[in-house]
This record gives structure tokens, sequence and C-alpha cells, in this order.
């Protein structure tokens, strides 16, 4: 069933992907499967592509190795070479190659394609760019296929791509796989890693389930909560509401982010979010005064190194300075994580250039912070501060989180 415009495929470990890509390949190469208005055109061009080319060389082994026990195939084929990457021909026109998605997807511009598979894109560090503004533009001339192919990994971008299609059946094909299904591998040894696999390994790559890896900061549940959570809220006029905004500061390859909280009754909204580089100090200060004539109240400023220079221009408003350290930085993360968890908090899907050809998103930002990697999340952190008036001293604790030193 995945002759749509797109198809995404997403499996537990060894079920059979790159198995399945590869007979899809190979028909499609035969019949070259397109809208007759196409068929002028002499080539039928497919490609796998993937994170490396090692990455993406596995589908197209698996194609080669039908090929070579195939002889009628092997009559087919017309020339194949290895590099500068392999490439395989065959004398109805048909060409087949192997590509990396490297460096945002720039080996694949200038090119076009009638069938374009993805694999491991749930690995890919900027899937959204690469897909939409490179991939999609390959597919133009003649309405070629996309196959969106992977093993899950956490609650990404591909699981919202995977959602999204999953919902939208007119516009694409999606269809999810069990490693249990693939009767050609142990059983035995399967079921031998279910004892030992945690419920949330077993679900992510064995029954090919979108889960959250495990070290995020902020739970996938919680996130999904937040962001309905501002759509089904109605107005409540009945109380006076309280503004708090949070500001991190840049650092060299950081963004300077402010982020301003409306708490009315017992939800927490964020209204205001401003996110920029590259301005200098006086400027970032006019927007943080700006910012309070427009929401006056409480001031939370990162006041980390250079900070404490612009909390110092900020009397007037009283702020509060936070410096940054592992210990209050923890802290700060496990207020926001509470708060998530209680599920009185909302926002909407804040999206904003990043620089040429790039788009930024808070809901992005948010699903990727880990315990271990949060230095460059400066949204996370302002969301964090603005949020940081509002900590009890009695409050509910959480189960504690367990790392590597």
């Amino acid at each position: 069933n995945s002759y749509k415009r797109e198809n995404i495929l997403v499996t537990g470990n060894r079920w059979g992907k790159s198995f399945v890509s590869a007979i899809k390949i190979i028909h499609s190469a035969l019949y070259r499967p397109r809208k007759i208005e196409f068929d002028r055109f002499d080539k039928y061009r497919i490609i796998t592509a993937s994170i490396t080319l090692d990455q993406a060389k596995i589908i197209l082994n698996q194609v080669i190795t039908f090929i070579n026990s195939c002889d009628l195939l092997l009559e087919l084929v017309k020339s194949q070479v290895r590099t500068p990457y392999p490439r395989i021909e065959f004398s109805n026109g048909s060409i087949i190659e192997a590509r990396t998605t490297q460096n945002r997807g720039e080996y694949l511009l200038g090119n076009d394609y009638d069938l374009f598979i993805f694999d491991e894109v749930a690995f890919e560090t900027s899937p959204e760019y690469v897909v939409e503004e490179i991939i999609q533009m390959r597919l133009a001339d003649r309405e070629g296929k996309l196959d969106l192919i992977s093993t899950a990994n956490g609650r990404n971008w591909f699981y919202r791509r995977a959602m999204e299609l999953k919902k939208n059946k007119s516009r694409g094909y999606f269809q999810s796989g069990d490693s249990r299904e693939n009767l050609f591998i142990s059983q035995d040894f399967i079921k031998d890693r279910i004892k030992y696999f945690s419920d949330q390994r077993i679900q992510q790559n064995i029954m090919g389930q979108f889960v959250d890896s495990g070290g995020e900061i902020l739970k996938g549940a919680d996130i999904d909560h937040a962001l309905s959570l501002l759509i089904n809220q109605g107005v409540d006029k009945s109380s006076q509401p309280l503004y708090i905004s949070g500001w991190d500061l840049a650092r060299k390859k950081t963004a300077t982010v402010g982020i301003t909280v409306e708490i009315t009754g017992d939800i927490i909204k964020v209204v205001e979010l401003e996110r920029f580089k590259m301005f200098d100090w006086n400027i970032v200060v006019q927007k943080i005064k700006d910012r309070q004539q427009k929401f006056p109240g409480k001031l939370i400023v990162d006041s980390t190194g250079l900070g404490d220079v612009v909390v110092e221009q900020l009397r007037e408003y009283q702020p509060e300075a936070f410096i940054f350290s592992a210990a209050s930085k923890a802290e700060l993360l496990t207020n926001l994580e509470l708060i998530h968890a209680k599920r009185i908090i909302a926002y909407q899907r804040w999206e904003l250039s990043d620089g040429p050809g790039k788009i930024w998103s808070l809901e992005d930002e948010l699903r990727d912070a880990r315990w271990d990697d949060n230095n460059r999340y400066d949204s996370l952190m302002a969301l964090a501060l603005a949020v940081w008036p509002l900590r009890k001293r009695n409050q509910i604790s959480i189960m504690p989180r367990i790392g590597k030193v």
C-alpha cells in the first residue's frame, strides 16, 4: 500500500526494513511506476539515502544481493559502479543510487528523483530542513514518491511527521512493525532480550513504537498536554493576571531568549517569546525594558558571567538575578519538570526563523533537551526562569534521576 506521495515505515529492530525497501526498489526499477505524462523522461531515478553513506549502502547492498542471485536481473543490469558513490543502471533507463544526507543534504542538490527512500530518518540532525527544503524539491519534476523509514528515536520530528500522516491518510501511508513479525530471525533470542529489556526498550526496539528515550528533561506526554491545554483553555476574566518574565542571555554560540508567562487561576500560559542572536548588551537591555512595559511584573534574569552588567542596568525593575551552576541549574529544571508533570502549563508551537533556510521551534527544543545535554537550550532555560518564582518549599517531590559521572 506504500504508493502514496509520502510513505512512512517505523518498526522494531530486525523487522526487515532494508529487505522490503530493496524489493520495492527492484520492482520500481523494472516497472518504472509513475504518471503517464511523466513517462516521457528516459531515466527513472531511485535513491536510497541516509545520515551516512555506509548506512545508505545497507539497502543498496541488499538490492545487489537480489540481483546477483537472479540471472534474469543480471541480464538487465547495464552498468554498476562503486565510486564516487554506488550506482546501478538498468538497460531500461532505471538508475539506483546510494547517497548521504550529510551537511544538510548538500550532496543531493541539483538532482531529481522518482523514488526517494530515506533510511533511519529519525537519527537525522536536521530532518525538517533536509526533507522539506532539499528532498521534496528533488521530487517535484515528476511527482516522485518519498519513503521515510526508521526505527523510532524518541518523540522527535519523525514522530510528529508519522502522527500527521497517520491522522491524514489521504496525504500519505503509515505502517508500523513489530520485530517478532519477522519469522526468519531467532524468536528465542527475541524472547531472551525481552526478559532483560525495560518496558520502554521493548516498546521502541521490539514493538516499533514511539516512546521517550528516557533521558529527556520533559516527558513527551507532558509537552503534548501543554500544547493542547492552550487550545482547550477558555478565557478567565475573574482574576487579575500575574506576569513573570525570564531571560536567558546569549553566550558565544547561543541565543538570547525572553519568555513571559501569565498566571491566571491555576494555569501558567506563555504569552510572549522572543529569541535573537548577535545583539549588543544595550539592545538586549532595551528589549527587556520594552517587555516589562508591555507585561509589568516580576523579572528573572540570567546573571552568569557578564549578565550581572545587564541586571545592574535593569535595577529600576528590581530583577531577580539567577547564576547558573550545576546545582542551581538542576534545581531550576526540576521545578520546570514538576510544573509540566502537574499539567498546569500551556504554550503554543512557537516557530521562528533561525538563519537562512532554518526554522527554530520551541516544541522541538523542549522535546530534545536532555539531562545530560542541556547547555544549548536557551528557550528551555528562559521558560524555567519564568516559572522559577512559582516554586514552593513544600512542593511534591519527583522520582530521582540516575546519571553517569
